[in-house]
């Protein structure tokens, strides 16, 4: 082939940094923003955070104005003199709360509390804000170490506790044992020989521990324990033990007419019996397993303000940056040295990172003003009154393509008056009514929710009988269109909701 040039022309789509940086802030969430412009922070010299009370009045000073003069003077809460009077107050207080003469077997904490955010005679302190309420007080136990702070407590002999501690690792999360007793046996490493029934024996001891049913091996086994620690005067406890050990798999089918044949018993004594198995826990390690409190932070909010909907950004998602001045002002035009090449480069990082966060703000606040246009019936009204809505509305209605809508609202989070909601909520598919209409599949969804919950629990709605429900509302849709809707709600069908009380 020989060799040639030739010349084209052609459109190509070049992404620059700053556009890759607009959208990758773009599609961060609230805290992946925070780290991105905490990160920024640190990396840059040039941008720092704005002080919350700059330019304002500091709350322990007053201005005072001569309108003769015009002059300003600020005059202090307190004078130079007595800057150390609350100190020298709150030492007279601590003394004071301090007997002369104490016991000799007293202790510290039992007359000064020491606790973080309290004052020494108990009351909070309204300036500490470092004070962290959750970890003081939550607790970072799990199940396996509130079993061994009980085995540390109940005396046994050394081979009792190796098989008691290889019962204890093999206790799931659920309370349930699940390591079979063979397994148990020969786990044993350092030789020792133990039987069957020194292990059932230890077994049976673990299951006394609290919380009531833990190390069952399966969930009869669980019910029974907790039924043999109730008051041997219950009136319903014999016939109870009697449904969990010979009809546990009846009552589970609900089979109420069967139950009272076999035991001979009437509906009004199977009712007594059902409610008292309904109040044992069949997952008893969720009593004890540690639960971190997940908290979501709202990227907008929205306000009904004399009868019109607002939609404003939520201040507190980021912190407010902005651009040094002094270091900027350093900036020399004509000088190419390393320290001035140095400080443009960040001031020009600063200011493309800052134009990326506005533009998602703008972003931000655009499509979310435009869904809570579209859906002020759902805020009015409710789930009920959900319109259906897809992407290419919003990207028409505000300029844009439908994968940067996709992005917007991709864990981002609105609050409304009727709770938080990820902005991916509001969009839904639709169904044709017989009215030549639409309805959203999360009105729908609202629907058989509420078909449900009026239902009649001896005899609950199937399928086929909502869809022909909902028929009648004009509102046409397929029996297994309802059971998909249904199993996305978590609610079970109608042979599993069926309740004799």
């Amino acid at each position: 082939m020989k060799a040639s040039l030739q010349l084209k022309m052609g459109q190509q789509l070049t992404m620059t940094p700053q556009l890759q940086q607009a959208i990758r802030l773009l599609q961060l969430s609230t805290l992946d923003l925070q780290q991105e412009i905490q990160q920024a922070l640190d990396s840059n010299p040039l941008l720092e955070v704005e002080d919350e009370f700059e330019g304002d009045i500091r709350p322990n000073e007053i201005e005072t104005r001569d309108h003769d003069s015009h002059e300003t003077q600020e005059v202090s809460d307190f004078d130079a003199d007595s800057h150390d009077q609350p100190e020298a107050a709150a030492d007279s207080d601590w003394s004071e709360d301090i007997p002369d003469d104490l016991a000799t077997d007293s202790s510290w904490e039992d007359t000064w509390q020491t606790t973080a955010g309290t004052t020494g005679s108990g009351n909070a302190v309204s300036g500490d804000d470092d004070f962290d309420f959750d970890s003081r007080n939550g607790t970072t136990d799990d199940l396996q170490d509130h079993l061994l702070w009980q085995l540390n407590l109940t005396p046994m002999s050394d081979t009792d506790r190796m098989i008691a501690l290889a019962i204890i690792e093999g206790v799931g999360e659920d309370g349930y044992l699940n390591v079979p007793i063979a397994d148990i046996i020969d786990s044993m490493d350092d030789g020792t020989e133990v039987e069957e029934d020194e292990v059932e024996a230890v077994l049976h001891l673990l299951q006394q521990f609290d919380p009531a049913g833990v190390c069952a091996r399966d969930l009869q086994e669980c019910l029974m324990i907790q039924l043999n620690q109730l008051p041997i005067e219950t009136e319903w406890l014999a016939t109870a033990k009697r449904v969990v050990k010979d009809y546990l798999d009846v009552l589970g089918n609900k089979d109420y007419a069967a139950l009272m044949r076999k035991l001979k018993i009437k509906e009004d004594e199977l009712k007594l019996v059902i409610r008292g198995i309904q109040e044992l826990n069949p997952r008893p390690g969720s009593q004890v397993a540690p639960q971190q409190t997940e908290y979501v932070i709202p990227d907008v909010i929205v306000r009904k303000i004399r009868g019109q909907w607002r939609v404003e950004l939520n201040p507190d998602i980021a912190p407010k940056i902005r651009i040094n001045e002094q270091y900027a002002s350093m900036v020399r035009r004509a000088d190419s040295s390393a320290d001035n090449n140095f400080i443009k480069d960040h001031l020009q990082e600063a200011r493309w990172f800052l134009k990326s966060l506005q533009s998602r703000n703008e972003t931000l606040l655009k499509v979310a003003t435009k869904i809570v246009e579209y859906q002020e019936a759902f805020l009015d009204e409710g789930d009920e009154a959900m319109k259906p809505l897809v992407l290419h509305h919003i990207a028409e209605a505000v300029g844009m393509h439908e994968s940067t809508i996709s992005r917007v609202t991709t864990q981002k989070y609105m609050h409304t008056p009727r709770g938080i909601f990820e902005l991916k909520y509001f969009f839904s598919s639709h169904v044709s009514t017989s009215a030549g209409g639409e309805c959203s599949s999360t009105a729908i969804r609202a629907m058989i929710k509420k078909l449900v919950g009026a239902e009649s629990a001896k005899k609950p709605l199937s399928d086929s009988k909502i869809a022909s429900m909902l028929e009648k509302e004009g509102i046409q849709v397929a029996r297994r269109t309802v059971a998909k809707y249904r199993e996305a709600m978590n609610i079970p069908p109608s042979n599993e909701r069926k309740r004799l009380i």
